[in-house]
């Protein structure tokens, strides 16, 4: 089955993930796709084609819905599920698709892992949170702050954030079975905190945000 994992990971809130093992020509049998969504798969190339189907194909198998709802974006380019006031947030990387939808702010990351974010730390990682590294974990830990960070972009959905200046990171330590920590998005006298969690998932490093009231 091409659903790997679906779960309610809170009251009324649903994460799911597809391992995509399907050619692009079955998305588009069971898709059906709408005008919008039709243009923006023409604007995408190469691989990333079938990841933007699969997520699609997962957030319509996750809600059981027989006739499939539309993925609409706001003036922002977030994308919301036609007919639906969940909020859902999307995430694929090479072999995996994932999707979360909750009736509150939400937002999703996978990652494959890679020993490059090594290079890319400094962009993103504030004093406090690289202080929070450990040697033997390195690799994990860099691509749960990303992904955490990653998600709450997503959740908040107006772009234009610096990852260091406006999501800080409440720093925490690297557990292998996985675990949770806070984050918030603050800009421009916008606040907003959320749980976050983190699990490995073979080679890949899944992050969720769920907002906190």
């Amino acid at each position: 089955m091409p659903i790997q994992l679906h779960q309610h990971i809170a009251p009324e809130a649903e994460l799911g993930v597809w391992r995509i093992e399907e050619s692009e020509a079955w998305f588009l049998e069971r898709l059906d796709l709408g005008p919008a969504e039709r243009r923006q798969l023409e604007q995408i190339k190469g691989r990333r084609r079938i990841e933007w189907l699969a997520a699609r194909q997962l957030v319509h198998q996750m809600s059981g819905r027989e006739k499939r709802g539309a993925f609409l974006k706001d003036e922002y380019g977030k994308p919301h599920l036609e007919g639906s006031a969940y909020h859902i947030s999307i995430s694929h990387s090479h072999e995996l698709a994932a999707a979360i939808a909750a009736p509150v702010v939400a937002g999703v990351d996978i990652q494959y892992l890679v020993p490059r974010i090594e290079r890319l730390a400094l962009k993103f990682m504030r004093p406090e949170e690289m202080a929070s590294l450990s040697l033997a974990s390195r690799i994990e830990h860099l691509h749960i702050y990303w992904g955490a960070k990653e998600a709450l972009y997503k959740a908040y959905g107006r772009r234009a954030l610096d990852f260091r200046t406006h999501i800080p990171i409440t720093p925490f330590s690297y557990d292998p079975k996985g675990g949770h920590f806070e984050g918030r998005v603050i800009k421009e006298g916008y606040e907003a905190r959320f749980q976050l969690k983190y699990f490995r998932l073979h080679n890949y490093m899944l992050v969720y945000g769920i907002q906190l009231i």
